[in-house]
């Protein structure tokens, strides 16, 4: 047997007015787009209506809800992703740095002494880019 779950209550201390007048100034489109789907919801439309007046599937829908019943408005509002982690660990850089301010020529010298020591398999030119970093070459 197949059960529908219910949809989740949206916070009642939020009028459609206040959603809709809170869109118009936002600086981010993608929280005026979330904040006048939910004025859909509040003004007695489907989750349906509210996902098509988002440009969205309705799982998108359901996690704005969640969003906003935790937050309010500002929980509307992309964060932003945390990016890729760092190639090197905080001691892998140290010794790096070290091993290539001995060497004659930091440049050429980076990828071998990095790849023999470390054991890690980067390119050259990921070397060069780590040293651009740490300001030893140019």
């Amino acid at each position: 047997m197949f059960v529908i779950a219910a949809a989740l209550p949206v916070r009642a201390d939020f009028r459609v007015a206040d959603l809709r007048q809170l869109s118009r100034p936002s600086p981010d489109a993608n929280q005026a787009r979330c904040l006048l789907a939910l004025a859909m919801i509040y003004d007695g439309g489907s989750r349906s209506d509210a996902a098509w007046v988002g440009g969205v599937g309705l799982q998108i829908v359901r996690d704005w809800v969640m969003r906003f019943n935790t937050a309010g408005p500002a929980g509307l509002i992309d964060r932003k992703a945390p990016g890729p982690s760092r190639w090197l660990k905080p001691a892998q850089r140290q010794a790096l740095s070290a091993m290539v301010e001995s060497a004659p020529d930091p440049a050429v010298h980076a990828s071998r002494v990095h790849h023999s020591e470390t054991g890690s398999k980067y390119a050259s030119e990921i070397c060069r880019t780590l040293l651009a970093a740490n300001s030893m070459v140019g």
